[in-house]
């Protein structure tokens, strides 16, 4: 797979790094000279230029990449850069980084985004998974699809433990993706049986209802 990654900082580095590891084929483009760190990720090709102009987009051959990754520390930059690239040459997949979480709700496919990525949102999402049990808490968001990842520490007390998967009516556009029990991710099928202190993901559409979902595993299934 062929990567060109805008912005040559810390962040920028070590998505090449592991890239690069993975064996794909990569570029980094920043325009500050004091970003060429040339030696810290030697395998990759670099260059010196300004990611938001045509002409530095077309040097590097983005017509044939497989992934343009946005990777500056200016929003306005990184929605430019994710633009021309779909716009302008095609990629396949856009990723973006969102630096002020403000300014998340641009990253979309209006900007040529496909994968929006907020540092401080995820931070704070590890956070809260790590704290809290009965909480729902979102954990990514897909732009393209408008997909949710959400995540839930079954309480001890839930009425959902001890009930087998299949038994369980998830509301309209839930799907429980994987059980993580004692750090081993289990595939749910229709015979497992949840236990109190499961971590449970969920992949969700967007107007699906998360509150409902809370409920239903904090409570049990409302009664009418």
């Amino acid at each position: 797979m062929r990567v060109v990654i805008a912005g040559a900082g810390s962040v920028g580095r070590s998505i090449a790094r592991e890239l690069l590891g993975h064996g794909h084929e990569v570029t980094l483009i920043d325009r500050q000279p004091s970003a060429m760190r040339v030696s810290q990720v030697a395998e990759a090709d670099w260059l010196l230029a300004d990611a938001c102009e045509l002409p530095t987009l077309r040097q590097v051959k983005t017509e044939e990449c497989d992934v343009v990754v946005a990777a500056t520390g200016d929003d306005k930059a990184n929605l430019v850069i994710s633009l021309l690239a779909k716009t302008e040459f095609g990629v396949p997949r856009t990723v973006a980084r969102v630096n002020n979480p403000k300014n998340e709700w641009m990253f979309d496919e209006a900007w040529g985004v496909d994968v929006a990525v907020s540092t401080p949102r995820i931070m704070t999402a590890m956070v809260e998974e790590a704290v809290t049990v009965g909480d729902l808490v979102r954990i990514f968001t897909f732009h393209q699809s408008r997909a949710d990842i959400l995540e839930l520490t079954l309480p001890d007390d839930s009425p959902l433990a001890g009930v087998r998967v299949g038994q369980i009516e998830w509301p309209t556009d839930t799907v429980l993706a994987c059980i993580v029990r004692d750090a081993r991710p289990i595939a749910p099928s229709p015979d497992d049986t949840l236990e109190g202190r499961d971590e449970l993901l969920f992949v969700t559409a967007r107007e699906s209802d998360e509150a409902a979902l809370e409920q239903l595993l904090t409570h049990g299934p409302a009664t009418s």
